[in-house]
């Protein structure tokens, strides 16, 4: 079916849907949310396409309803990551030789299925249930942002294929092959985005490479629907390969296989760090250098100068703060406000999250859910507590929480008057924005402090009406944030638009949903065929005069 004429187009983002009161999206959805949690599912391994079953069990709970198990999973060990090794390897020769658009074709068509109502509602519905995400938030991700990674990303695989070398003039043709990596992807996700979770194991896949897929092991109930969208889509058999399970137990053998050839990481900067330390001391087993794509931690800011118009600012703290409940790497964590507009913003925020609804996703009235797990709850909460026990800080805002029905913390603003306060250099990943309040006269000193605070380098956003506050932020902090946004919350990267990633202890900075993140996934073979070999080893320069 290979057609030297086929291209692809450049893809449109795929369009949210509203799901506002009396559409017909909403109604879909609301029914496909009843038929998922009034439901048990067995979740098992898929390992070379078949159904594997360990007995080992975990239940999959609602983090908003946590007495409620919506699913219960398998969980693999050193015996079935071997299997799936095994299986993978087995699947990779003809995955990587097939032509790339037949590898795109099953992209474009896992792009279309996840528009479809069937599809989209389980998806989103899972998402809902499993991970406590509004309706909103789902859509976001679960439907549009996983469609157009599918559909972006065979974009630009067809970009970096289209990139070859000029030919000689005089007799050479030359090309370069972009190669599948030669081993297995161990593509790990986090709990906390449904599509970052379907593009770790689907980006190397798209150019030719086999994986491993161990979804967080509170979102495997998400993940499985995931492979059960990949298997419709026509991946065939283990090509991904699903191995839910504690990261030891799966880890451990994964990165003891001289086969690990790459690791697709989105998850925490200590973990990461640990997986990269245990490559360098396996590196001599390994038949090549695994390569390393990882997206980590953030303590992402927004930085206001006095020119700023408040309800802007205000309206970008809330949603970037608060928006799934602060549990996104870009998640707006820190706040730098100058004096001069500090009381009348500090009355703005605390009328307008007097108004925020938080409870169930099932009721769409709520702008926030629940946190993860018991966990990131008893984390979350440890900070609100020191907070309130320190003398440089005042919580204005929240610092309420319970977690008897379900895992839920107040929207929280604490104001400290340390720009090195622990909640202002620590990730927290939860409901929590710390705020610090600097001397108008003092923005460029503060943007210095900004730049040097934290570890992190992931997302940040200045608001600003005065052009060269904006000219001397985008200067000063130019290190500090892979994502930077100019009167914009920090959050919200949309694939074909704002590549995502940062440095530092943010992680590689490789670009999820663009060419930059798929050429890692790829090992380029230069070929040059000469049409006329010389046929005498002597060159003009040693002629006699």
């Amino acid at each position: 079916m290979a057609n030297a004429q086929f291209r692809i187009n450049l893809p449109e983002n795929e369009p949210i849907k509203s799901y506002a009161p009396g559409s017909p999206e909403k109604a879909a959805l609301k029914k496909r949310i009843e038929e998922l949690k009034n439901q048990v599912i067995e979740i098992p391994l898929i390992i070379g396409g078949k159904e594997v079953k360990t007995g080992n069990m975990e239940d999959c709970v609602i983090p908003h309803d946590h007495k409620t198990v919506i699913g219960r999973y398998h969980k693999a060990g050193k015996k079935e990551v071997e299997m799936a090794i095994e299986a993978a390897l087995k699947a990779r020769d003809a995955w990587a030789a097939m032509e790339w658009t037949e590898r795109a074709a099953i992209f474009l068509k896992a792009g279309d299925l996840l528009a479809s109502p069937y599809w989209r509602n389980t998806l989103n519905a899972s998402t809902m249930l499993a991970q406590s995400k509004n309706a909103f938030q789902a859509e976001i991700d679960s439907a549009c942002e996983l469609i157009d990674f599918f559909k972006f990303n065979a974009y630009y695989a067809q970009q970096i294929y289209d990139q070859q070398p000029p030919h000689s003039p005089n007799g050479q043709w030359n090309k370069l092959e972009y190669r599948a990596l030669e081993g297995f992807v161990f593509a790990v996700a986090p709990f906390n985005f449904t599509s970052i979770a379907g593009n770790l194991p689907t980006s190397p896949a798209l150019m030719g490479n086999v994986v491993l897929m161990k979804p967080a092991s509170s979102a495997v109930y998400t993940g499985y629907w995931l492979m059960k969208l990949f298997e419709a889509a026509g991946f065939p058999p283990g090509v991904i390969n699903f191995v839910p399970g504690s990261g030891r137990q799966v880890g451990d053998p994964v990165m003891a296989s001289p086969h690990l050839a790459g690791i697709h990481f989105t998850g925490s900067t200590p973990v990461f760090q640990n997986m990269w330390k245990t490559v360098g001391e396996n590196i001599a087993k390994y038949k090549s250098y695994p390569r390393i794509v990882g997206e980590t931690g953030g303590k992402d800011f927004i930085f206001v100068h006095k020119s700023a118009d408040l309800k802007e600012v205000g309206t970008a703290l809330i949603r970037g703060a608060f928006e799934y409940q602060g549990q996104k790497c870009s998640a707006a964590s820190r706040a730098y406000v100058p004096q001069s507009m500090w009381n009348s913003l500090k009355k703005y925020l605390i009328k307008e999250l007097a108004t925020v609804k938080m409870g169930i996703p099932e009721d769409f009235t709520n702008f926030m859910n629940a946190v993860i797990d018991k966990n990131a709850f008893d984390t979350i909460t440890s900070y609100i507590d020191y907070a309130k026990k320190s003398k440089n800080a005042e919580i204005i805002f929240g610092g309420k929480y319970d977690d008897s029905k379900g895992y839920f913390i107040e929207p929280t603003v604490i104001v400290t008057t340390d720009p090195k306060f622990k909640s202002m250099e620590e990730e927290i990943f939860g409901p929590v924005l710390t705020i610090y309040v600097y001397p108008t006269n003092k923005y460029k000193e503060t943007l210095a402090l900004c730049d040097q605070t934290s570890p992190y380098a992931l997302t940040g956003a200045i608001f600003a009406n005065d052009r060269e506050a904006v000219i001397l932020a985008d200067k000063m902090l130019v290190n500090a944030a892979g994502n930077f946004y100019v009167n914009d919350k920090p959050t919200g990267a949309v694939v074909g638009q704002q590549p995502f990633g940062g440095a530092r202890a943010s992680g590689t900075n490789d670009k999820a949903g663009s060419y930059l993140n798929l050429i890692r996934w790829t090992s380029p073979r230069t070929i040059k065929e000469n049409f006329v070999p010389p046929t005498d080893y002597r060159y003009p320069f040693m002629e006699e005069e």
